[in-house]
């Protein structure tokens, strides 16, 4: 059947939808507002038209190119183009502003294909046993995953006071998150009777004011982005950072394991693939000052996402994440119900399709590679042409998720609150991970309490919640232990 599947694959039809699909996933990824998730959904209709295999090759190649073309803006401009890029973004752009954009580039693609090669190998070899264990996942574990998420608040300080501004930051954006229907009982919570918050507030509309459009006001007082613009000529030459290969192992597993659970995303896989990173790392106090460390765990993580949660969606028809949903609805469309017979009956295709990620990651590689330098030199552009193009497509981003006005207010609210929030000490990225990981952990404890009776117990009940809870335990201890270190030795100094 593999055979056959790759004879398939290497057809000249097959391979141009996969080239395709990934350029224009790319694409699609570097513009701030369009998620893959829209994009392969928009892909449905035009695959009506086109042979079941070609329109899956197609949406598979869109998926993979979407998850590394997001970190390219992330990177040079503070504009992550996807969700999951916001970690990237951390690191990448004061890379960019030290002159090292082509290296973070590298260290983005490289990691980004590692990370996408391992989870689509992981999917090829033991789909089916994986997606029994992502079944032993329920209400508790989900809240203690975002638990686990919204430990890296603590580990994202770096001294007592770096510590409160993060707690505060991280409780700001848990506020933001609970603005709209309460998903237990349905009350409308803080919408203030405006009816475009009864949904909440979109976060995409609001990541992109609090990335996007602030960085364009702070920029305003500014000559250039980039401090040093001589290395920006010798960046061929830059080797890799030695000592890479265990965050992007690191960002990798984890971006794999968070991709089979259903219901996560990439964004979660890739916060703590990178806070994971920050833990191991022997160089945590560059975190945040441009570590390429950082980059390596977080694109191996949001593309390990990928094949993992193609995992479920093939085996079970429980989509691990919105992007695979869209994918879904594309395989059934197509007659092609998952399951059993998905694997038997359309084996031949279906494993035409998981090979064909194989290629869509070897072509963004191969594009990522030899574009680095022609992308880094974006860093170069005039910032009184740079300014007013990153607003534009920041707000046709904004207003091109839902097709409402009131986003674009609320991304400009946010990118004002953004600036003055970073200028006060603020960290910006524990307040995106309250504003993400707010509502699963909501849903998660209300869910879990109903079916707990009202007892608390069950949040300890199983195997994996007392697994989740040891790493928690650890990811909080490490760095308050270290804070108190740190005040121990300044005390005896």
């Amino acid at each position: 059947m593999l055979v056959d599947a790759f004879t398939q694959l290497m057809t000249p039809i097959s391979l141009l939808a996969v080239f395709i699909g990934t350029v224009s996933g790319v694409l699609v990824g570097g513009m701030p507002g369009l998620t893959a998730t829209m994009a392969v959904a928009l892909l449905i209709p035009i695959t009506f038209a086109l042979e079941p295999l070609t329109g899956l090759l197609l949406m598979g190649g869109v998926y993979c190119g979407a998850m590394y073309g997001g970190s390219i803006p992330a990177i040079l401009l503070r504009t992550p183009g996807t969700p999951a890029a916001v970690a990237t973004a951390l690191e990448g752009y004061p890379m960019t502003q030290k002159g090292q954009g082509g290296l973070a580039l590298k260290v983005s693609v490289i990691s980004s294909f590692v990370g996408g090669t391992f989870s689509t190998l992981v999917l090829l070899l033991v789909a089916p046993i994986l997606a029994s264990f992502a079944l032993s996942f329920g209400p508790p574990e989900y809240f203690l995953l975002a638990l686990l998420g919204l430990a890296g608040i603590v580990s994202m300080a770096e001294d007592e006071s770096r510590l409160i501004k993060a707690l505060i930051s991280g409780l700001l954006g848990l506020v933001v998150a609970v603005v709209g229907t309460d998903p237990i009982s349905g009350m409308l919570r803080y919408t203030g009777g405006i009816t475009d918050l009864f949904d909440g507030v979109a976060f995409m509309p609001a990541l992109i004011g609090l990335f996007s459009i602030s960085q364009m006001l702070e920029l305003t007082g500014e000559k250039n982005i980039v401090a040093d613009t001589s290395k920006l000529t010798k960046m061929k030459r830059e080797p890799m950072p030695k000592g890479l290969a265990k965050f992007i192992g690191t960002g990798s597993i984890v971006g794999t394991v968070v991709g089979i659970l259903p219901g996560e995303g990439a964004t979660i896989a890739a916060f703590l693939s990178y806070n994971i990173a920050r833990q191991r790392s022997k160089n945590k106090e560059l975190f945040g000052h441009g570590n390429p460390e950082g980059i390596a765990a977080a694109e191996a993580g949001n593309n390990g996402c990928v094949g993992g949660s193609l995992i479920p969606t093939l085996t079970l028809g429980i989509p691990g994440n919105s992007v695979a949903a869209a994918l879904l609805g594309g395989l059934l469309v197509h007659g092609l119900i998952p399951g059993p017979d998905l694997f038997t009956v359309h084996g031949t295709m279906t494993y035409a399709f998981i090979l064909s990620l194989f290629v869509a990651n070897l072509v963004f590689l191969v594009m990522g590679l030899c574009m680095a330098p022609y992308f880094a030199k974006i860093a170069l552009t005039p910032i009184n042409l740079l300014i007013p193009v990153v607003c534009l497509f920041s707000v046709l981003g904004a207003y091109a998720m839902n097709n409402s006005l009131f986003d674009i207010f609320v991304a400009l609210a946010c990118g004002i609150t953004a600036v003055l929030l970073h200028r006060a000490g603020f960290s910006l990225g524990a307040l995106i991970l309250g504003l993400i990981l707010g509502p699963i952990a909501e849903t998660g404890f209300a869910q879990a309490l109903i079916m707990g009776h009202g007892s608390y117990s069950i949040f300890f009940a199983s195997p994996q919640a007392l697994g989740l809870w040891a790493v928690i335990v650890v990811l909080i201890a490490t760095p308050v232990w270290q804070i108190i270190k740190k005040r121990r030795l300044a005390a005896a100094v």
